[in-house]
């Protein structure tokens, strides 16, 4: 039985991958949905898929607390992304970002915050082997994205109390149809000939497809405890070479063959990293200590908590998923 959606909601990040989704799911249940929107684009995204925007961005309490006004749950799915950046640019779009969110929420009398967290945030170089929610997390990871998105979480599940409920979900690896961040960087990664296995990549890994994302958010919404994390994915985990190979495949794109030991990936990173930090150089690193993390380390992860507490299952799988992204 699918979860119920609520009266009304706040979303911050809608117009992103996850946020479209949820959005269609609200608007289709019936709730009434209003969505942050930092530009007009955005609003018009955000409105397609059934929500009413709301012109502003995570710097801009003011603007969120109007949003949320009279809407029973807040879910804040924005956040900075990416491998490669300042540390203010992450504090701003991780840290600060949630706290105004959670402020403006509280303000206008939500009742409950979603929070999409990721288990990044768990991340300083080791693997993740069937880690579940009693693994730390680290807000002072070396990597920059993990230690903010850590950060926001533990102020998150601090936010409890006086009548405000926070509760965590953190997916691993989302995609799916519509992805607008991982799958097209890998595209262009192995078209260019860049794209190299880490270690051979034949690690497992766990994943999860954007719609047992969206399940996820609204059984948390529904049953999370408040002050809680849950950890949510398509179930049993995948080889990573074949599930990215995959998803290369579904666009009529070869995987590569090429590999390079791990020990030479970890020497790369770090000379990128140093490169790029030190001399006048544009873009991003061709590699990042966060991309040798997320491509070349075990990473499996228990969700027996949401299965037990939240009657979480996939709702879509492999298989499927797969066949809904082919050309």
């Amino acid at each position: 039985m699918s979860p119920p959606v609520p009266e009304s909601a706040f979303v911050t990040g809608g117009s992103g991958f996850i946020g479209r989704r949820l959005l269609r799911r609200l608007a289709e249940g019936g709730a009434r949905v209003r969505a942050l929107a930092r530009s007009e684009a955005s609003a018009t995204v955000v409105a397609e898929h059934g929500a009413e925007p709301v012109r502003g961005d995570l710097d801009d309490a003011a603007s969120m607390a109007a949003g949320a006004e009279g809407c029973e749950m807040t879910f804040h799915l924005a956040a900075h992304l990416g491998q490669w950046g300042t540390r203010e640019e992450f504090v701003r779009g991780n840290v600060t970002g949630t706290e105004n969110a959670l402020e403006a929420s509280r303000r206008s009398g939500v009742r409950r915050f979603v929070h999409c967290g990721t288990e990044a945030g768990l991340l300083v170089g080791q693997p993740l082997v069937n880690a579940d929610e009693t693994v730390p997390l680290r807000p002072d990871s070396r990597v920059l994205y993990s230690a903010t998105k850590a950060q926001a979480e533990l102020a998150v599940r601090g936010a409890v109390g006086e009548g405000f409920e926070t509760v965590v979900l953190r997916p691993r690896l989302v995609w799916g149809e519509g992805d607008t961040t991982l799958l097209p960087e890998m595209v262009k990664a192995a078209e260019s000939g860049k794209l190299i296995w880490i270690g051979g990549g034949r690690h497992l890994t766990s994943i999860t497809h954007v719609e047992n994302v969206v399940e996820g958010l609204l059984l948390a919404a529904d049953r999370g405890r408040e002050g809680e994390a849950y950890f949510v994915t398509d179930g049993e985990p995948v080889e990573f070479r074949s599930f990215v190979s995959a998803l290369l495949e579904t666009q009529g794109v070869e995987a590569p063959t090429r590999s390079v030991p791990r020990w030479a990936g970890a020497a790369a990173a770090a000379a990128c990293e140093a490169a790029w930090r030190f001399l006048p150089l544009g873009g991003e690193p061709p590699l990042t200590r966060l991309a040798l993390w997320l491509s070349s380390q075990e990473c499996t992860i228990d969700i027996t908590k949401a299965r037990e507490e939240l009657g979480y299952e996939p709702v879509i799988g492999l298989d499927e998923g797969l066949e809904e992204m082919r050309l």
